[in-house]
């Protein structure tokens, strides 16, 4: 549920920039800065929890069809605020630990 209303929060933000009334911006440089991938649950605790601005958070896996399709959506979604908001990309097969602390 908290999942479903950061995402609803995240989708609700207005656009803004020189390109926002055209629906689309030009490169990729802005997304890349602000999509991450998490190293270990040092690196999440810094770029995740102590973030001055708002983080979505993907817990994904490889062999995840679902993950698969909504991973790029958020990239997406999150490359157009522009550096307003951050993703943080969290792979559980890697970081098991932090999917059991986030019961994920």
């Amino acid at each position: 549920m908290a999942q479903r209303l950061a995402l609803q929060r995240l989708l609700s933000l207005p656009a803004r920039g020189p390109l926002a009334s055209h629906g689309r911006a030009f490169g990729t440089s802005a997304g890349r800065r602000s999509t991450f991938n998490v190293q270990d649950g040092s690196d999440f605790q810094d770029r995740v929890v102590n973030s001055p601005k708002p983080v979505v958070v993907d817990f994904h896996a490889q062999w995840c069809g679902p993950c698969k399709i909504l991973g790029p959506r958020l990239e997406k979604l999150v490359a157009k605020q522009e550096g307003k908001v951050l993703m943080a990309k969290v792979d559980i097969d890697d970081h098991t630990d932090l999917a059991i602390e986030y019961e994920v």
